[in-house]
Formats: structure tokens, C-alpha cells, sequence
């Protein structure tokens, strides 16, 4: 005789998790019209009998999702805050729970994992930003849907919600070249992160289209959030370009300071072009030309995929490229023609 069908048979039947089939039976967000169609046309094709009137517990209505970050993303309140925030909003729109841990260096260091990724409830990872590669890796290693937010990296087998680094610096630059600008400084560490090494590829891509010399005294690759650093870096460079691009808005901020300390005009006699349209840049004098990126569609942007992949588990891994905006503000203009180095 043949056994009652169980909505894990129709999980199995299509290579989906048993939630998303019970949230589609039950007729509860989180699954799209096209999955939940898919859901119930098996249901009734392999005789699956519903259960009038059956209580499901609150485990069976509301599951979780865990949100793992460092404590150095965390402090990050301005950036990656709004996007937690946007994270928080999107979950709980879906009728799950978000679960936050934060990873301290030691726990990085030595590899163990927040207690949080042992709840039975747990359904799908969110890592933000950057951690190590073999964390990322032993997290994924538990076998739960995960994405990753704002980081990525060739060894680490998952999805990821990106800013489109390159084409955002290529940007950039080509608005400063537009502006006339045909000497052009880099400032950040491309060992910090792929997003930093990314816009370095972006800026050089611009440079070489328009045909302009990378100086390498002109190029801060190195460069830290720190005054000391920067103070240094600008005193040993005898000739400033006309106009610098900072891969993120701190290190605008500090170059903004330490070049007017030096007596420059900002942007008189040197324009300033950052990153990320955080606090930094709306607090300067003058305000920061910058490239915006918005948080919150990346957090939606993130949950929508761990969703996706909650439902589709075993499809090629994907990367999501955010469009930015190109802001500008009065720490850009047209260069003095007796600045323009020959």
C-alpha cells in the first residue's frame, strides 16, 4: 500500500527545503507565486492530503535567519548599520526572526563559530562584509543556505551582494577627466579588501582609456584611516596631482583635512573624490564629492537572495552587482591650467 505523501516528499520531488513547502501549503509569505504555484501542481499530482484545521506550532510558522558580522563591520555604525537595519526590516517582512552574532578577533582567529548557527530554527546565514576566508568557509561548512554581503573572494563558494567597485571608480574618474583633470592621485589599501583592490582596477581602467599616466608617487596603495600616515604620505610628494580618489569617504576626510593643514585650497588647487556617501563625506569642508551607494536595496537585496536560495539550492552560485551614484559636491571642480603638471 502506498505511504501518505509528506510535504518532505514534495520537498525531495522538487529540491526544495521542507519550509518553503510549508509555507506554501499554508498559504504564508515568503516563497514567490511562481515557487508556491510549482508547490501546490506536485502537491496534487503526487495525492498529497491536506489536514483541515491543523494547529502548527510557533516553530513550524516562523523560522530564523542569522546575521554574522565582525565586531569591526559592527562598529561600523553608518554603513553597515543601515544595512542590518534594511536586513531586519526584509526578514521580518517574510515572517522570520533575525538572529545577530558578532565574531570577535579570537573567535576569527580560532575558528569558532557563534552559538547561534547550532538553533535547530536557523534557516539561512547572512555573513556582513569581510571575515576570514577559512570562517567563511567553516560557516558555510554547516551546510545552510548562506550570502554574503558587501565581500567576496574566489576560495569562498556562495552568493554575494556586491557594489559594482570597478565600474563605480571608473566612473569617478571619468568625471574628474570630464572636469579636466589629467593628473590623478589613488588613495587606500587594496590588501584591505577585494572592494578596495576592485576600484584600484576600476581607476586604472579609466586612466588607461584616457591615455594618462599613473604616477607612482601618486599612488597611496597602502594608505590607512590614520592623520599620522596621511601627513606623512602628502609631505614626501613634491608635486600634487590635481585630484585624488579615495576609496572610501574616511580616507577623503582625513586627506581633506591634512591638505588644507598643508596649505592647499580644496579644490582650488586640488579636488577630492571618495567612496560610499557615509557621514564623513556630509561633514567635511567643503562637502566631499563622493560615489553613494544605496544600503538599503543592498540588505533587500541580500535577504530576496537567501530566499532564492533557501528555495534553490543546488543552482550555480551567483554574484549581485549594485549600481552606484555619482554625487558631486564642492570638494571637485576644473583644475587651475598653472596646476596641471605636463
Amino acid at each position: 500500500m502506498k505511504s501518505k505523501v509528506t510535504m518532505q516528499d514534495i520537498a525531495d520531488q522538487l529540491n526544495l527545503s521542507k519550509n518553503s513547502v510549508s509555507q506554501a501549503i499554508s498559504g504564508k509569505d515568503g516563497v514567490s507565486e511562481e515557487t508556491r504555484k510549482l508547490i501546490l501542481d506536485t502537491a496534487e499530482q503526487m495525492g498529497y492530503i491536506y489536514q483541515a484545521g491543523r494547529k502548527k506550532s510557533q516553530t513550524d510558522q516562523s523560522g530564523y535567519i542569522a546575521l554574522i558580522a565582525s565586531d569591526f563591520a559592527f562598529a561600523q555604525k553608518g554603513f553597515f548599520g543601515e544595512i542590518y537595519l534594511s536586513v531586519e526590516q526584509e526578514t521580518r517582512q517574510r515572517g522570520k526572526q533575525l538572529l545577530i552574532q558578532s565574531i570577535s578577533q579570537e573567535s576569527e582567529e580560532a575558528l569558532i563559530l557563534p552559538p547561534i548557527l547550532e538553533n535547530q530554527g536557523v534557516e539561512g546565514i547572512l555573513i556582513l562584509s569581510h571575515l576570514s576566508t577559512p570562517y567563511m568557509n567553516k560557516v558555510i561548512s554547516k551546510g545552510l543556505p548562506t550570502v554574503l554581503i558587501d565581500h567576496h573572494y574566489p576560495a569562498v563558494k556562495a552568493d554575494c551582494i556586491l557594489t559594482n567597485n570597478r565600474f563605480a571608480a571608473y566612473e569617478a574618474i571619468h568625471y574628474l577627466t570630464e572636469l579636466g583633470h589629467r593628473n590623478i592621485g589613488f588613495v587606500g589599501d587594496i590588501n584591505f579588501s577585494p572592494s578596495y583592490y576592485e576600484r584600484y582596477e576600476g581607476f586604472r581602467l579609466a586612466m588607461r582609456e584616457a591615455g594618462l599616466e599613473m604616477r607612482k608617487e601618486w599612488l597611496l596603495l597602502d594608505a590607512t584611516e590614520q592623520t599620522e600616515y596621511m601627513m606623512n604620505a602628502i609631505k614626501s610628494i613634491a608635486d600634487q596631482p590635481t585630484a585624488w580618489f579615495c576609496v572610501n569617504d574616511g580616507l577623503g576626510f582625513i586627506l581633506n583635512s591634512t591638505l588644507q593643514q598643508q596649505g592647499f585650497q580644496i579644490p582650488q588647487q586640488v579636488s577630492i573624490c571618495s567612496f560610499d556617501n557615509g557621514q564623513l563625506s556630509q561633514l567635511s569642508t567643503p562637502l566631499t564629492t563622493t560615489m553613494g551607494i544605496d544600503l538599503k536595496t543592498f540588505g533587500r537585496k541580500a535577504v530576496e537572495q537567501l530566499f532564492w536560495r533557501m528555495d534553490h539550492k543546488h543552482e550555480p552560485f551567483v554574484e549581485i552587482l549594485l549600481p552606484t551614484m555619482l554625487i558631486a559636491r564642492e570638494s571637485t571642480t576644473r583644475p587651475r591650467e598653472s596646476n596641471v603638471l605636463i
